[in-house]
């Protein structure tokens, strides 16, 4: 499977296929305009459901499954809010263990109004909440990590149809970044601070998060943090508006034959305790890290290279959390959607916030599109360092560094070099539509068996 991420066509999801069946069901009752952009966003709700599970990543440390987020984007109108419906589908359960919580609080409130002022009140029931609301507070968020941290480390997740709902959860803007921060490491709150009724806790974050927002607010709320690591920890899944077309997306209904269903694979994550290796997937993640490097190369972006590296560690959380899905058997197809999900989101960073890499602050789609190129595909098949130098100068790119460029592409194995001429050659490597290996960024084709 090929993919560009410079290319204005998203990269193309996968057909769901042996292993990957779960991903047919998740889907059937989307508009089929949005089911690329619903894979890799619902998967942290369905990750909400692991506890006491971890996996050894290729840098040979064990990881829990949550932190896991997701950041939709797309023009108003574009048909966002089909999250919102397939993730109370996929989160029914938690919603009914929340609406019981609820009910022991507002009993709790109950009693304290009936009490005279000088009877003794009712201590406050020990509550927590699974799915808690979208407008959640920072003093209840912090609160409510606490509760699940002593009743044995459930995550919370949370949907934000909003992505500056986040600024109230988190206490600020400000505070946005480190809160983030802390989620996708699996950190403390750092949230141990003096009240009018004792200490507070600091609780160890298990969550998962996932917003929307059009690309105007996404790029307005992450433009001064491009840089700090709390924009590279979050996946993205860009839609782009697409042809104007006169009919109204069809969508089915999250019924019963449905949730029966989907309760079937949920139970295989709740059912899943423990630690385990699943070598093909550090496998992938080995390779994608050289193919990032590759990538990098080509259009020489260091923020590019930085950003891939989570995009990588994203991936094999969602990738892993299939294989549970799939009972705990790996297949090719796992391996496909883990390599999909990793260009899915340095595709979507590129097209929405690409020019921002250097410091551009544009507000049109026209000029967004100035963010990293493969500058080697800019190029004739034959060219000399003049002309490369020409290219990175009218991209903005420093004239000294040329030289080195072209040592690394020749290092890759993308160039040829002829003393005779003086001039440069892209390989047949590069350029065979048989290997198919980092044409216009293209992903090679992996052995995921």
């Amino acid at each position: 499977m090929n993919y560009n991420i410079f290319d204005k066509k998203s990269p193309k999801m996968p057909k769901p296929a042996k292993g990957t069946s779960f991903c047919k069901l998740l889907l059937s009752q989307a508009s089929v305009d949005m089911r690329e952009a619903l894979v890799p966003m619902a998967l942290p709700a369905l990750a909400a459901h692991l506890s006491g599970v971890e996996f050894m990543y290729s840098d040979n440390k064990y990881y829990e499954l949550c932190g896991q987020m997701g950041h939709l984007i797309g023009p108003s109108g574009i048909g966002k809010a089909q999250l919102t419906h397939l993730i109370e589908a996929v989160m029914r359960s938690f919603r009914e263990h929340d609406e019981t919580e609820y009910k022991k609080l507002v009993d709790w409130q109950r009693q304290m109004k009936t009490k005279g002022a000088n009877k003794e009140k009712p201590e406050r029931p020990e509550v927590s909440f699974w799915f808690p609301p979208a407008d959640l507070t920072n003093p209840a968020f912090i609160q409510n990590a606490m509760a699940l941290e002593k009743q044995g480390g459930k995550t919370m997740y949370l949907n934000l149809p909003e992505v500056e709902m986040a600024d109230k959860m988190c206490g600020g803007h400000r505070q946005v970044s480190q809160t983030v921060r802390n989620i996708y490491d699996r950190h403390r709150a750092g949230a141990l601070r003096a009240t009018a009724d004792g200490v507070t806790g600091n609780p160890l974050l298990r969550v998962n998060l996932t917003f929307s927002s059009t690309p105007e607010a996404a790029r307005a709320f992450y433009k001064k943090d491009l840089m700090n690591g709390f924009f590279g920890r979050i996946p993205f899944a860009y839609k782009a508006r697409g042809e104007r077309k006169g009919r109204i997306p069809r969508q089915g209904n999250y019924d019963e034959e449905f949730l029966g269903k989907l309760e079937e694979y949920i139970m295989r994550l709740e059912n899943c305790k423990g630690r385990f290796v699943v070598k093909p997937l550090n496998k992938i993640a080995d390779q994608l890290a050289e193919e990032m490097a590759s990538i990098a190369d080509l259009a020489d972006d260091d923020v590019l290279f930085e950003l891939s590296h989570r995009s990588i560690f994203s991936a094999w959380k969602k990738a892993a959390t299939l294989w549970i899905l799939n009972d705990q058997t790996w297949t090719r197809s796992i391996g496909d959607f883990m390599v999909w999900f990793c260009y899915y989101d340095l595709w979507s960073k590129v097209q929405v916030f690409g020019d921002m890499f250097k410091g551009g602050a544009a507000e049109t789609e026209e000029v967004r599109k100035g963010g990293p190129k493969n500058m080697l595909e800019s190029l004739d098949d034959t060219f000399s360092e003049q002309q490369l130098e020409a290219l990175r100068a009218s991209l903005g790119k420093d004239r000294e560094r040329t030289k080195h460029q072209l040592n690394v592409w020749k290092n890759r194995g993308f160039i040829t070099y002829s003393a005779q001429t003086g001039m440069y050659s892209k390989t047949e490597g590069y350029l065979s539509s048989k290997v198919q290996k980092f044409k216009g960024s293209k992903v090679q084709k992996f052995n995921h068996d």
